[in-house]
């Protein structure tokens, strides 16, 4: 399957908020939440991406389809944070998460982390895979708690580095 990166403009948020949805949705399996009364679930970060000048969104498209969607944070700091990532279930295992984060990352060089859960096996071999094909054995594994979330394991973070001349 083919990928395109592009970032997510204001007339594609309706898009992302949906896309958004699912990815919730995916994520209170290993995490407990609820949606709201409403049916939707948190939102912070979503409007985080579309309104802070430091995040940056981007819709992962297959053709003209939506794919998925990729949430990038820190972009003046010192390390960047993929801070929310995911591709539809029927776009997984082919591909488009692997070619989306190489873009993504060769779009902003530097340092990068990456946080998921233990409990996300999916996820765990995902971005084990990512990192060691991006950094190679360049990367490095740690778990660090959850701010203001006592009542969940730690998060795993993956970092590695990216030079503007490709990956280190």
């Amino acid at each position: 399957m083919s990928v395109v990166v592009r970032p997510a403009t204001a007339a594609d948020r309706p898009t992302v908020e949906r896309l958004w949805l699912m990815f919730r949705h995916d994520m209170s399996e290993t995490d407990g939440q609820l949606p709201g009364p409403d049916g939707t679930f948190r939102a912070d970060r979503l409007r985080a991406a579309f309104t802070d000048a430091d995040w940056a969104p981007y819709l992962l498209l297959s053709g003209d389809r939506p794919a998925g969607f990729a949430f990038v944070r820190d972009l003046s700091g010192r390390v960047r944070v993929l801070n929310s990532f995911f591709v539809v279930r029927g776009g997984r295992r082919r591909g488009i998460g692997l070619r989306a984060v190489r873009e993504i990352v060769a779009r902003h060089p530097g340092r990068w982390e990456v946080a998921f859960q233990d409990a996300n096996q999916a996820a765990v071999r995902f971005w084990r895979r990512v990192a060691a094909d991006i950094a190679g054995e360049a990367w490095a594994e740690e778990r660090r708690p959850v701010p203001h979330r006592p009542d969940l394991p730690p998060d795993v973070w993956i970092s590695f580095d990216v030079s503007s001349t490709g990956t280190s």
